[in-house]
């Protein structure tokens, strides 16, 4: 009974520090010493939560090595950097998500405002033509179950900021209800003032403008007061998406807001990899960044606006009441051939979507795989899946910019080449510009286009809207501007890359260690 005695003394006397030392002291002398106890307990309270985080093996490994080889600083460095907080974080989003989903449901009845949404649903829900392409949607089915592939769709391709702006810009102009907007960047420059110019023209005839922008990515635009000009104008309402909101008690910089959308009265919308800054255009000291985006119609358009509104929901909590109306959904009969159904991709419950949709078209290629993207540092399973399509013998290209915008990631991504090379996967360096595109073609008859690169931020980080697209002419128009990206691109050779110098490799490979962060 001494020590607990001593303890419960020295606390009485405010004497922490002394009764440390006594404690330590008879630790020393019947048993261990108490720095090691510390190491021991930090180090098992580390094991334990690795474990029940199922969390990849080799990082559950090398956490549990550092909390063993550095006593207290290794447990103090998990605490920090090794604890996996997005899924905790995320989940404010999906319980909102949830709400949003149960007030749509509940005015989808008859005599309800949003009945026809399930009219929709009912009528227009469909399945591709074709055996491979049915074996597609089948297992699209099971990942998205809450997104259809709907048939009566109109897609038209638009290469970089000089063919999407104005079509853009004119689709706004003829807005006579409203117009929903969503970017990761706007630009503190001509682009981003043309566009809120026009939106707060716009507001000021009457129509509801709601305006979204990522946060961090439009730093340039809230730092140089860009925002803060537009701000405060009768229907125009202009949202930052962040969740590092200390009112809001969420701290979580990583969860960023990547989709780009456009919809107009319901009925036109605008969905790709474009942001609205001035590097997207030709000016006369450069060419524009290389970059799709589409125009759409149909009734895919009401599962944009769906996406748009349930984010707008998540950080604004305006009135369900206001938001889930007829005059955001209206009646929007087929105008087109195209079969398409959304893929969103976020870090709660649709963390997989995106992996597994890829995972299953790249596996699922017999003849041929198109694939561009800026930034390539793919899950394991990804760049896994795209081996395995080579050694199957498909004809896999890879298409990926010449100069990085980011140098870090595109080091990172030739980390991967000898990888992919060494399968049988044509890696092909587009010239300058910088080409920021997205796109997958699988056998010319699945295209998969939209906001998500070919990365683990993408994959598992960001919020990202892409469309899994069903149609053969769409297919070739989007494949014969592909392939304009293959001739002006450098085809890089494995054995030419293996004699690359070994400083190079060196930083490639360092790069690559931050993969999950890129």
């Amino acid at each position: 009974m001494f020590i607990p005695q001593c303890v419960y003394i020295t606390f009485r006397m405010n004497s922490f520090p002394i009764s440390i030392i006594l404690l330590q002291a008879w630790l020393d002398e019947f048993w261990l010493p108490f720095d090691l106890i510390l190491h021991l307990l930090a180090f098992f309270l580390v094991t334990i939560h690795c474990l029940r985080s199922h969390r990849e093996s080799t990082s559950a490994l090398l956490w549990i090595f550092v909390a063993w080889t550095l006593p207290l600083i290794g447990p103090l460095l998990y605490l920090w950097f090794g604890i996996n907080r997005v899924p905790e974080k995320a989940w404010h989003k999906h319980r909102s998500d949830q709400k949003f989903l149960s007030e749509r449901k509940a005015r989808e009845d008859e005599a309800m405002p949003l009945n026809y949404w399930r009219a929709v649903h009912d009528s227009l829900v469909t399945e591709p033509s074709g055996t491979f392409a049915r074996e597609l949607n089948s297992a699209m089915n099971a990942v998205l179950s809450d997104y259809p592939l709907l048939s009566g769709n109109n897609i038209e391709p638009l290469v970089t900021g000089d063919q999407t702006y104005p079509k853009m810009l004119e689709a706004i102009r003829q807005a006579k209800n409203h117009v929903h907007i969503q970017t990761f960047i706007i630009g503190n420059d001509r682009i981003g003032r043309q566009f809120l110019d026009l939106l707060k023209q716009k507001a000021e005839s009457g129509v509801s403008i709601r305006f979204m922008y990522d946060r961090f990515g439009s730093t340039h635009a809230i730092l140089g007061g860009l925002i803060k000009k537009y701000k405060n104008i009768p229907n125009m309402q202009i949202e930052g998406w962040t969740q590092a909101n200390l009112i809001k008690r969420r701290f979580q910089i990583n969860l960023r807001n990547h989709r780009k959308i456009l919809i107009v009265d319901g009925k036109t919308a605008f969905l790709g990899g474009i942001n609205l800054q001035l590097n997207n255009i030709t000016t006369p000291e450069s060419m524009p960044i290389r970059d799709y985006h589409f125009k759409l119609e149909g009734p895919i358009v009401q599962e944009l606006q769906y996406t748009f509104l349930r984010d707008w929901y998540f950080m604004t909590d305006e009135d369900p009441e206001i938001l889930l109306n007829e005059a955001h959904f209206p009646h929007t009969p087929p105008v087109g051939n195209a079969l398409v159904r959304v893929i969103n991709g976020g870090p709660t419950v649709e963390v997989e979507s995106l992996t597994d949709i890829f995972f299953t078209a790249i596996v699922s290629a017999r003849k041929q795989l198109l694939a561009v993207t800026p930034y390539f540092a793919p899950t394991p399973d990804i760049l896994r899946a795209f081996r395995s399509a080579a050694l199957r013998g498909v004809d896999v290209k890879l298409i990926v910019p010449e100069k990085n915008n980011h140098v870090y990631a595109g080091m990172a991504g030739r980390a991967l080449y000898d990888t992919l090379l060494s399968a049988g996967v044509r890696i092909f360096e587009r010239h300058p510009p910088f080409l920021h595109a997205k796109a997958l073609i699988v056998d010319d008859t699945l295209a998969i286009i939209g906001t998500a690169n070919l990365d683990a931020r993408s994959m598992r980080l960001n919020y990202e809207t892409n469309l899994a697209v069903y149609n053969d002419a769409f297919a070739d128009e989007l494949k014969e501007i592909v392939l304009e990206e293959i001739s002006m691109s450098d085809e890089i050779e494995l054995a030419s890359w293996r004699n690359r110098p070994v400083s190079r490799r060196l930083v490639e490979n360092f790069c690559n260690l931050f993969t999950p962060i890129l």
